[in-house]
């Protein structure tokens, strides 16, 4: 038996994975939540996807803006709600809360991060 499975021969390295994708679903599908009942009607802030980084300590909310125009600003919006977000999953999400950053990705600036955004000027 390997010294890192168990005694049925499992790796174990798996289970951590699996247990930080979903936690990573799990902060996704709150992030959309909290978006659509916070966010105003001057833009629409999709979530595109989350990316655990840290081994889950962290993790990075990939989102969209339209218009591109917004961008900046609805960036500042996620920014400033970043606590008001961490206390929604403490009410939604049974999980251990990691540090929560929202990232730009709409395209030609994806994964952008937010202080790079609104700051650089057309080609």
């Amino acid at each position: 038996m390997r010294p890192d499975s168990d005694s049925r021969g499992q790796s174990r390295s798996r289970e951590p994975r699996k247990q930080s994708n979903r936690a990573t679903e799990i902060v996704a599908r709150e992030a959309a939540r909290f978006i659509a009942r916070e966010a105003g009607s001057e833009s629409l802030i999709t979530v595109i996807r989350a990316q655990s980084v840290a081994h889950g300590d962290r993790i990075m909310i990939f989102v969209s803006v339209f218009p591109i125009e917004k961008a900046h600003a609805a960036m500042s919006f996620l920014e400033r709600q970043r606590e008001a977000f961490s206390d929604y999953l403490k009410q939604h999400a049974r999980m251990r809360l990691p540090r929560i950053d929202f990232m730009l990705d709409n395209g030609e600036e994806s994964g952008a991060p937010m202080g790079e955004i609104g700051g650089q000027g057309g080609n």
